[in-house]
């Protein structure tokens, strides 16, 4: 099943992390995402002015809420910086992979 096929779960505390092997396999399936120190992945989206930005922004919040699985944004001029980890387990889970490819298809 895709990863856009899924919906995010909640993630209780004391569930372990992604592994490496398990977070290089979902990251095939997404595009110019980068995995930092195996505990959350990012991208830089840019546009070509603020209210670009703002608009994808926007879009971003409300799947978002849909989903129940919020990412960090950074908002600047023509640039937006997605970060996705699941505080609850202070790592990777599945759930920042599927909103990440939610995240492409908007």
């Amino acid at each position: 099943m895709k990863l856009t096929d899924k919906k995010c779960v909640p993630c209780e505390a004391g569930t372990p992390p992604m592994k490496r092997d398990e977070i290089q396999k979902n990251l095939k399936q997404l595009s110019g995402w980068k995995v930092i120190d195996d505990k959350k992945i990012i991208k830089n989206f840019k546009f070509p002015d603020f209210i670009h930005t703002m608009g994808f922004a926007s879009a971003i919040a409300l799947l978002a809420q849909e989903e129940g699985h919020h990412p960090d944004l950074q908002v600047s001029y023509g640039k937006l910086t997605v970060e996705l980890s699941t505080h609850a387990i202070q790592g990777l889970s599945e759930n920042d992979f599927i909103l990440a490819a939610k995240i492409d298809q908007i």
